[in-house]
């Protein structure tokens, strides 16, 4: 089965992956990610998803934890949490291939009360395990839909939903139930970090996140940290030096159009951050992720250099 899955995200992929190694599809909730070689680190904050690696392999950290995972496993994120991700193994002949689900939070909720009481777990946001043969099959049934385009619109959702029923029914279903548990801390939490993933560019009042989630102060900064690893404040720091790389990197961006772009009054203190986070200042940074995007130019470049210079 998970084969059948492989051949059949390989072909979408080698058809429709962008540039940058991803293959958007008429179906919202599924993306497919393909590299031909292992990747630079990547940061980001992720919704909650489920990806099934169906060849290659990756390693994601989140806070002091790391997990390496590959074919035939997948990767469950079940809040908003900052991550570290680099894909590990790839090649031309076998690229890293991944299914991307984005979980339907209302789909959960509706499933969760359908389905009855339940355990949940909320210890992790982040686990790894094997991809279960219920959810392989599904998810097969969902991207054959793709060979009749003509199917897709009238049968996508119950496949989905399906979908999300058997990832409700196995090994990590208590940890998604919590996103579908009416009114959990999970779920007020949920509200507010949508708040500040729609306005993080401007000052943010943890008061107000704290009245949005219907929560004390103090209980809405412990409950935020435990689900989300950060504090509100820093959370929103991470969003905003994520979204400054981005529209350097693929936008071409100034550093200083990018820094007020994202909410930044000072230069100084975008960079100084910039650099905790990622490890180099913008300029050193945007220019070394370029040459690795572009290693054929970048032979070229250095050739010329060391051709006019004197050896380091």
């Amino acid at each position: 089965m998970i084969q059948l899955l492989l051949e059949t995200v390989r072909r979408y992929a080698e058809a429709h992956a962008s540039g940058t190694g991803v293959a958007r599809m008429p179906i919202p909730c599924l993306t497919i990610i393909r590299e031909t070689a292992p990747t630079a680190l990547q940061y980001a904050i992720n919704k909650p998803l489920v990806a099934l690696v169906l060849q290659g392999g990756k390693r994601v950290t989140m806070g002091n934890r790391t997990f390496d995972f590959g074919a035939g496993e997948s990767l469950l994120i079940t809040a908003d949490v900052p991550t570290v991700s680099q894909i590990t193994k790839a090649s031309l002949n076998a690229p890293y291939l991944a299914l991307i689900i984005d979980l339907d939070l209302a789909l959960i909720e509706g499933l969760v009360v359908e389905i009855g009481f339940s355990p949940f777990v909320a210890d992790t946001p982040i686990r790894v395990g094997p991809t279960e043969t219920e959810v392989t099959d599904a998810a097969l049934r969902l991207m054959r839909l793709l060979d009749r385009p003509a199917s897709v619109p009238i049968l996508q959702s119950q496949l989905i939903r399906e979908l999300h029923y058997w990832l409700l029914s196995g090994q990590h279903g208590g940890a998604i139930r919590t996103l579908g548990v009416i009114d959990s801390h999970a779920q007020r939490i949920t509200r507010s970090v949508a708040l500040i993933r729609e306005h993080f560019a401007k000052p943010l009042r943890v008061e107000h996140l704290a009245e949005v989630a219907r929560m004390s102060l103090s209980s809405f900064h412990e409950h935020f940290r435990t689900i989300t690893s950060l504090s509100p404040l820093q959370f929103q720091k991470q969003l905003r030096l994520i979204e400054a790389r981005r529209l350097m990197l693929a936008e071409g961006e100034m550093i200083s159009n990018a820094a007020y772009a994202v909410g930044y009054e000072s230069i100084s203190q975008f960079t100084r951050e910039y650099g905790r986070m990622f490890g180099l200042p913008p300029s050193r940074d945007i220019k070394a992720a370029k040459t690795r995007m572009n290693p054929a130019a970048e032979s070229i470049s250095g050739t010329r250099h060391h051709s006019l210079c004197s050896p380091q």
